[in-house]
């Protein structure tokens, strides 16, 4: 896969009609973008055509009151809240046009922040970064992580404050079948956006989103925690180790007596709208769903961290938050649910066929596919204690 140029051009000043920051809400008159937030991808009658629905059993709210999923506040964390700190600052997010990317540039603008990002294009068809028209309301430079000269050019037009490191290959089976290039992106990608950050006077605070499976996986009933090993096992799990240790030797090496905090947020697998990507069991669901298909299940009996979109993403915005502020506050944070809150893939898959009804259920087949981890825990004790 060759490295591709980016473009620059979308980073020039606008003041797009759409973004209409006022009150911290999607834009009237534009449905499309009210049912981004229901966690619906836009079709014109999305109640008759279930294939283009990606509720993920939830619905998602971002409103300037606060993160919610069926009206159930997942944080304390507010869109006002976020405006009093994010207004105004520069944020360069890399991946941006993935799922996770996708949602958390739509919640920085609404908290009025000036949004560059940085990726290749979406990495599916259809997208949520496409529906959610971010195009429209960010500075979006299309380029591969892979290239310096690319991003740094992006970095110096930019100028950005807060850097947000969500690109990568994140599939893991995709990761056995092109091991180089996950390494040369989830690595060197790691590389060279903290060596864009080394030579930026201007960022204050940067986070690396790495995953829950950074840790030598020994199959223990009990949560890791931030000061176990890390040894992924598969290619995207050691690369994400990696990855870890890259920040971590970076931050000691260029950034002990430098005004720039430094963190790693490592967190569990996330459903929630808009996540149209391959191997990921809501979607999977989705997809057997419209076909009127059985549902496959790999794995029923692995257990997850399963968490929604916006509880990760509001961890990402508070640590990257309260770093700037305070950078004490900068380390290495586990990111998932409760303990009681973890379930198995089979028990997710249940929850799903209740919710879509029309007789929906799962097979156990096993497709004799790679190594993937029967049981995976995260200790979130840490960021409990240190952000409440």
């Amino acid at each position: 896969m060759a490295v591709g140029k980016c473009s620059l051009e979308n980073l020039v000043e606008r003041n797009p009609a759409e973004r209409n920051l006022a009150e911290g809400i999607l834009v009237e008159g534009n449905p499309a973008e009210r049912k981004l937030t229901e966690g619906i991808l836009i079709e014109e009658n999305p109640a008759e055509n279930k294939e283009e629905t990606m509720s993920s059993l939830a619905t998602n709210n971002c409103s300037a009151n606060n993160f919610s999923i069926n009206n159930r506040s997942i944080s304390n964390l507010s869109i006002e809240k976020l405006k009093e700190f994010y207004q105004g600052k520069s944020v360069l997010v890399t991946g941006h046009t993935g799922f996770k990317g996708s949602w958390l540039c739509r919640i920085l603008t609404l908290a009025g922040a000036q949004v560059t990002g940085y990726a290749l294009e979406p990495p599916t068809d259809p997208s949520l970064f496409t529906a959610a028209g971010l195009e429209e309301t960010i500075n979006s430079a299309e380029g591969d992580i892979r290239s310096l000269e690319d991003l740094l050019a992006v970095f110096k037009l930019a100028r950005p404050e807060i850097v947000f490191h969500l690109a990568a290959q994140p599939i893991v089976r995709d990761s056995y079948k092109d091991p180089l290039y996950t390494y040369e992106t989830n690595v060197m990608g790691t590389v060279n956006v903290l060596e864009c950050v080394r030579r930026t006077d201007t960022v204050k605070s940067f986070l690396n989103v790495t995953t829950d499976k950074v840790y030598e996986n020994r199959e223990w009933e009990y949560g890791y925690r931030e000061c176990d090993s890390l040894d992924g096992y598969d290619p995207y799990s050691n690369s994400k180790s990696c990855s870890e240790l890259v920040t971590h030797s970076y931050q000691k090496s260029f950034f002990v007596d430098r005004a720039c905090a430094i963190s790693t947020a490592r967190a569990g697998n996330v459903i929630g709208g808009g996540d149209f990507a391959p191997d990921r069991i809501i979607p999977d669901c989705i997809r057997a769903a419209a076909r009127k298909e059985e549902i496959v299940v790999r794995n029923p009996y692995s257990t997850r961290p399963y968490q929604h979109v916006l509880e990760p993403l509001a961890a990402y915005l508070t640590i990257a938050m309260e770093q700037y502020k305070n950078p004490s506050l900068a380390g290495y944070y586990n990111v998932g649910p409760d303990d009681c809150d973890c379930v198995t893939t089979g028990e997710l898959t249940s929850l799903f066929c209740e919710a879509w009804g029309e007789g929906m259920h799962w097979i156990n087949r096993s497709d004799g596919g790679p190594h993937e981890a029967s049981f995976l825990k995260l200790d979130c004790s840490r960021i409990k204690k240190v952000f409440g």
